[in-house]
């Protein structure tokens, strides 16, 4: 959230202080009307302007407000966040269904785009949060309008949210199928533990980055490096499928890959608006797309081809987890069990982050409680195995979350309307997102060689700048009139 000083009135009578009144500086000073009556500062501030007690585990998370330049994070942090939420073995699995569904060079080919392309999409909405310091709500809110927001931000959050309860039951369910431990009780111990990480907030997110990446990179090497000893390069490379028979187009590839991170890359300025500078959020987000993703993704797709199991299941045993566990080595298996919470762990608090954020906005409250509630609702569905619907939900997000971060990006980069919004519903944001759902539902039944989120997305933004220009010429029609 951008800094934005320190006082926001959020109605007639009620105003929330968060330190003095900050002087104008030469880095940037507007003003955001997000309503009459109810005004946002965006004036940024510079370091030591405010008292911000950024070594304080609890600090200010600054749900309502941009986050100030004195409390914003540094590089290593921010890649810390980034690296940390990709390199996962969910992604591993994504990887292997693709070498599956593809055959190796294919698979290699859809990873490498997609990410590229996630690189872009991310990268461009990351850079807005990161100049302006605000998250994904209060940007949605200059764009849907300050009451139309809740739907996009409402609908990724809650999307977040499901994904929290996919890991976390991915979770319970590795454990209980691998130790013989009772998966209820599992799936709830994860839970907490991700709640817990969530709880301390954008740091959280960083420790349990610090612990998770370099401990995925160890152990994901080894798998490959001894996966691999089984067999050869050319294998591996020439690896045509499952049975030898690729199944998975290149738009389906493609989709399942920007699909895996594009709710969490689209509300991207809930981690980005915690960078100092441009140059530090487009670099962390690199470290995401295409390092971190990419690197799962190969660790479960070279896996998956060197050992070339006939009808493998990446969701079940045929994964890194499980092929540690398959070499019944009591120190091994000991640190694949802690392996799978640490990694996991980080993937969730990420998704629960950004779901508690989101909704902290709209109901005008704060993260941390949020993460709270949240986060027990996701326990529970996550006991009832919701995780099994993994595929679906990554085709329901393909089709209707890339609109949304399109037109975001046609209206910072393109039509520059951003900064003064009095409208509390702009109808041609959502008739864009519309335009471009229903094209996306349409490719993913009657078209699926082509991609389901690209085009989406594409159409979505097209839509959105020749309505916007049609709307532009009519108003300056009638004001000439």
């Amino acid at each position: 959230m951008p800094d934005r000083r320190h006082s926001q009135q959020v109605g007639p009578s009620l105003t929330i202080r968060h330190g003095r009144p900050a002087p104008r500086c030469r880095a940037a000073s507007s003003r955001t009307i997000i309503k009459r009556g109810t005004t946002v500062s965006t004036q940024s501030a510079r370091p030591g302007d405010t008292p911000v007690d950024t070594d304080h585990v609890l600090g200010e998370e600054y749900e309502h407000v941009p986050v100030p330049l004195a409390a914003r994070r540094s590089l290593f942090s921010m890649v810390m966040v980034w690296a940390g939420f990709p390199m996962i073995i969910t992604g591993a699995m994504t990887g292997s269904i693709l070498v599956l569904g593809m055959g190796f060079s294919n698979a290699l080919t859809a990873m490498i785009i997609g990410n590229l392309i996630m690189l872009c999409y991310v990268g461009a909405l990351g850079l807005s949060a990161s100049r302006t310091g605000m998250n994904f709500a209060l940007i949605a809110s200059q764009i849907f309008g300050t009451k139309g927001y809740a739907l996009a931000s409402g609908l990724l959050s809650t999307l977040l949210l499901g994904w929290f309860a996919v890991q976390t039951g991915i979770t319970g369910a590795l454990i209980s199928s691998t130790y013989g431990l009772n998966y209820v009780a599992m799936t709830v111990v994860a839970g907490l533990l991700y709640i817990c990480i969530t709880f301390v907030g954008v740091r959280g997110l960083h420790m349990i980055g610090l612990v998770s990446v370099p401990l995925f990179l160890a152990l994901g090497l080894f798998v490959v490096v001894h996966s691999a000893s089984t067999t050869s390069f050319d294998a591996i490379w020439n690896y045509a499928g499952n049975n030898g028979a690729a199944t998975m187009s290149m738009g389906v590839g493609l989709t399942v890959v920007i699909a895996l991170f594009i709710d969490a890359g689209t509300v991207t300025g809930d981690f980005n608006r915690w960078a100092k500078t441009g140059s530090h959020s487009l670099l962390a987000t690199f470290s995401a797309f295409p390092v971190a993703n990419l690197v799962a993704m190969l660790v479960g797709g070279i896996m998956t081809a060197a050992l070339a199991v006939p009808n493998a299941n990446p969701f079940g045993s045929d994964n890194m987890f499980g092929y540690m566990n398959s070499m019944h080595i009591g120190w091994l298996s000991l640190l694949a069990f802690l392996f799978l919470y640490i990694n996991l762990g980080s993937v969730c608090s990420h998704c629960l982050y950004n779901a508690a954020t989101g909704w902290s906005r709209i109901f005008g409250s704060k993260m941390r409680l949020l993460a709270v509630v949240l986060g027990i609702i996701g326990i529970v569905i996550a006991a009832g195995n919701v995780w099994a619907f993994f595929i679906q939900w990554l085709s329901l997000l393909g089709v209707i979350v890339p609109p949304i971060g399109m037109i975001l990006l046609v209206e910072i980069y393109i039509l520059k309307t951003g900064g003064t919004i009095q409208r509390e519903w702009r109808s041609t944001p959502f008739i864009s997102w519309a335009i471009g759902a229903a094209v996306g539902f349409v490719v993913e039944f009657y078209a699926p060689q082509f991609s389901t989120a690209i085009s989406a997305g594409l159409v979505a933004a097209i839509a959105h700048f020749v309505l916007s220009s049609l709307m532009a010429r009519r108003t300056a029609a009638g004001i000439a009139a």
